[in-house]
């Protein structure tokens, strides 16, 4: 187990670049599994979960060649589909929220499947339900066995048809789209996610040789075919990274330039940093955060307090509330942050609070941020990182504290963000990792 020792209170500055993104690698990888050709893809983040994934394919048998840190070529040519069955892959894809994605292209191309049941972050209920509905109306059926904690999918043949997805799952969506590539006639999929992450995956399967239309929008037609064949696919920037950044320059007062973040893709993120009082240039597909003094929060036009909640695409994506929520705690104004879709990914603000921050918890999805103005710093506490975007969360108010501040438990963050030490101190910060 690792710790970070971060001594808060500098200004930093310089250049720093997004990684590829995690969320569209979990999906782009999977989906190597729907033909035997060869698949190249580029600008992988070198992270615990998408590292988890391509070791879970190679011991499927699959062969990977890293040609270097962020390019992978992938042949699913003589897959081990009895390696399903194996302890080892229990074990291993129960450890990974990720490993899900499989299930979609096995389906499809060997009409049988495993899922685990969701592991990752302990942020709320994470539930299987829109995946396994979705498979079902394809027409696979499943079982679950309580030992292996395992849902296993067959099916002799898939068949498209029309489906309302109860949620705007982006999983979800994309698991079924996976499966529906190959089945036979025409899957109408209504509700279904839109995110930048399901457009990536559609374009890299119609290049693939698959008939999806509809890329961008609620309502995806998806004509099946018998067979994809290979290609390559370039990864966009992570916009929960740049999010993230954007939010450390803003609290840490600092000047930093993002480099190639991507900017067509990011929907309405720059404007909620903008809302909280945020200044930025974008120049190209750079994103430039001057170090500002202060940061004013708008209000709506009656003069109503802001609220930011996660909504589905292209409304905010609920991995940057944690971000919103810090940010927050040193502007001028309040804000009400609501999460409405995990239950427990609030409960990190307890570290906040003890830090100086001035925090009202008013339930499981809802908290108020009354911006302490500059007036005073937070100060340096001993935390633990419960998740991935919260961790981050907790490391930027420990960038911006005055004094010592011990994160534990950062395999959280290592599991979604690259080298983000090695980054941060080439931008002037005092953090050290410690084994």
């Amino acid at each position: 187990m690792s710790i970070f020792e971060v001594r808060g209170g500098k200004k930093l500055s310089g250049e720093i670049t997004p990684q590829g993104a995690k969320n569209e690698a979990l999906q782009i990888i999977s989906a190597v599994l729907l033909t035997a050709e060869e698949v190249v893809i580029h600008n992988i983040p070198d992270i615990i979960d998408v590292n988890l994934l391509i070791e879970l394919l190679r011991e499927m048998n699959v062969k990977v060649n890293r040609t270097d840190r962020h390019t992978c070529r992938f042949k699913a040519d003589e897959v081990d589909v009895d390696y399903l069955q194996s302890d080892a892959y229990h074990k291993k894809s129960g450890r990974l929220r990720g490993s899900v994605m499989l299930a979609g292209p096995l389906l499809a191309r060997y009409k049988k499947a495993y899922m685990p049941k969701p592991g990752g972050d302990k942020i709320g209920r994470r539930r299987l339900d829109t995946h396994i509905i979705g498979f079902e109306k394809l027409g696979a059926s499943f079982s679950y066995d309580d030992g292996s904690g395992f849902f296993k999918l067959e099916a002799n043949e898939l068949t498209g048809t029309f489906m309302l997805l109860d949620e705007p799952s982006v999983t979800g969506t994309a698991n079924i789209l996976m499966a529906a590539v190959m089945a036979k006639g025409t899957t109408t999929i209504y509700n279904a996610a839109c995110e930048p992450y399901i457009q990536q995956l559609c374009k890299m399967l119609n290049r693939m040789g698959a008939r999806i239309e509809g890329i961008s929008s609620n309502l995806l037609t998806i004509h099946g075919v018998e067979k994809l064949d290979g290609t390559s696919h370039t990864m966009l920037p992570d916009m929960i990274e740049v999010g993230s950044f954007i939010g450390l320059a803003a609290m840490t007062q600092s000047d930093i330039t993002i480099k190639n973040a991507g900017v067509k893709e990011l929907g309405i993120i720059p404007e909620k940093f903008r809302q909280l009082g945020i200044q930025m240039e974008i120049i190209n597909d750079d994103i430039h955060v001057p170090g500002q003094d202060s940061y004013e929060v708008q209000r709506f036009l009656d003069g109503g307090i802001l609220n930011f909640y996660d909504h589905p695409w292209p409304g905010l994506t609920p991995d940057l509330l944690s971000i919103l929520l810090v940010t927050a705690i040193q502007a001028h104004g309040s804000v009400l942050i609501h999460q409405k879709m995990f239950e427990s990914r609030l409960f990190f603000v307890d570290k906040l609070i003890e830090m100086g921050a001035q925090i009202i918890l008013c339930d499981p999805h809802r908290a108020v941020v009354i911006g302490l103005e500059r007036e005073k710093s937070l100060r340096g506490i001993t935390m633990s990182s419960p998740d991935i975007r919260a961790g981050v969360a907790l490391l930027i108010a420990a960038l911006s504290a005055d004094g010592k501040s011990t994160i534990q438990n950062i395999e959280q963050i290592d599991r979604g963000y690259q080298d983000i030490d090695e980054r941060l101190r080439k931008l002037g910060a005092d953090i050290k990792r410690i084994d």
